[in-house]
């Protein structure tokens, strides 16, 4: 499949709310695999469509269950919705579309998400602990936020600095992203 750039913060693209997906095909299949790919080469847990650039309602998380990471849970999330949340939890979070900058975020422990698989079937999945977090860190790419929005608005001043440096394409040191390429070659 293929590598595709995840857009950085500032791309008007990721302040978008993506479109419900109506059409499972082959195209849908593809954009799934890609991300997927892409999460891979960029070392993330998860990677909504919006993150590419592709204002669809699809997600993808592949969370490590142990400390070695040998169980995880992988999911292709079509259309989800958040039906239900409780507890709390506050954890560190960072994403790819913000690189070099981590924050501990408050959510919720426990969530009921109902989402669509690849071929349109109906799933209901009760996720807790980092899944839960994974899947609603996705969602709120899906509609426009990004996790630093979720911070108190003195932390947001604090980081302010560094997220404009972002928005106008310097990226931290040391930062490199993979090699894109599509089905034609490098790009």
């Amino acid at each position: 499949m293929a590598i595709l750039p995840v857009r950085i913060y500032g791309d008007p693209v990721l302040k978008k709310r993506a479109a419900e997906v109506t059409v499972f095909g082959e195209s849908l299949r593809r954009l799934i695999a890609d991300l997927r790919d892409t999460m891979g080469a960029y070392h993330g847990v998860g990677l909504a469509a919006t993150q590419v650039g592709v204002l669809e309602r699809v997600a993808v998380v592949d969370v490590p269950l142990d400390e070695e990471g040998t169980k995880r849970a992988s999911h292709a999330l079509v259309n989800p919705v958040i039906e239900h949340r409780a507890s709390s939890q506050t954890a560190e979070e960072g994403c790819l579309s913000i690189p070099g900058i981590f924050e501990d975020v408050t959510r919720a422990e426990q969530i009921r998400v109902r989402y669509q698989d690849e071929q349109g079937h109906g799933v209901t999945l009760d996720a807790d602990g980092y899944l839960s977090r994974a899947i609603q860190h996705e969602v709120d790419h899906l509609d426009g936020v990004l996790f630093v929005e979720r911070l108190s608005a003195l932390k947001r001043q604090f980081l302010r600095r560094a997220l404009d440096a972002l928005a106008r394409g310097e990226l931290p040191e040391g930062y490199a992203p993979p090699l894109t390429h599509g089905q034609g070659g490098a790009s």
